[in-house]
């Protein structure tokens, strides 16, 4: 059952035309009656069933304009780094008693990195961390000897970007409370990382079959791409 005030938002924006990120965020923003500030978020639907091979899109990018979301930062080192990733700014560090407590579930952190010396003991909690999406991965840069890197991106507005088994693709690029430009600079991240995901994959066509925007509780309008992907 809707409360009243979703009943006061727009109906069937999704039949609407599609319009740029510029006049939607108007739109968006002004749909965000919700007592908190809601996120800005993106959704996409790739062109993931090709002839030969199916994409699969797994990167991070660094968001310009950040998040606007605390994250829980856990890091798995030796002993000799632990003052660097505290430094640094991680909330949680350990060596070999915190792969124990991973092992019992102990998962209170939204991201986990790990020096490679350490990989060989964490990647046997696959089974734990896989499905949390939390297991460390040098392609991402989340398995590193430079955990000040590391850990001032993960803090400071990094982003996965990942599509589901039906390729879909979701992430934030900012809250309510945002500057227009902000926002906009975020969305250009993502972007750029797509094409250069596209040619990576070196994919025929486009992409990108369609675009959504919406805010948390709000509703979605289809976004209209400023770029080639």
């Amino acid at each position: 059952m809707s409360s009243k005030r979703f009943k006061k938002l727009p109906e069937n924006t999704n039949n609407l035309q599609s319009e740029k990120i510029e006049k939607l965020l108007v739109e968006i923003k002004k749909n965000c009656t919700a007592k908190f500030d809601e996120s800005v978020d993106l959704s996409f639907q790739i062109n993931n069933k090709q002839k030969k091979n199916e994409i699969n899109i797994r990167t991070v990018v660094n968001l310009p304009g950040g998040t606007g979301k605390k994250v829980k930062v856990a890091v798995v080192c030796e002993d000799a780094k632990a003052s660097e990733a505290k430094t640094a700014g991680a909330d949680i560090v350990g060596s070999d008693d915190f792969i124990e407590k991973i092992k019992n579930g102990d998962l209170n952190f939204e991201k986990l990195i790990c020096t490679p010396g350490m990989m060989i003991k964490l990647s046997k909690l696959g089974k734990v961390l896989g499905p949390k999406g939390l297991m460390p991965n040098p392609k991402l840069g989340s398995v590193t000897e430079d955990l000040k890197t590391a850990v001032t991106d993960a803090k400071s507005g990094q982003v996965e970007i990942r599509n589901d088994k039906d390729g879909n693709i979701g992430v934030s690029i900012g809250k309510k409370s945002f500057s227009d430009d902000k926002i906009i600079k975020n969305f250009n991240a993502i972007l750029d990382i797509l094409e250069k995901e596209k040619s990576n994959n070196t994919l025929k066509g486009d992409l990108i079959k369609s675009a959504f925007l919406t805010s948390t509780m709000g509703v979605s309008y289809k976004l209209k791409l400023g770029k080639n992907i």
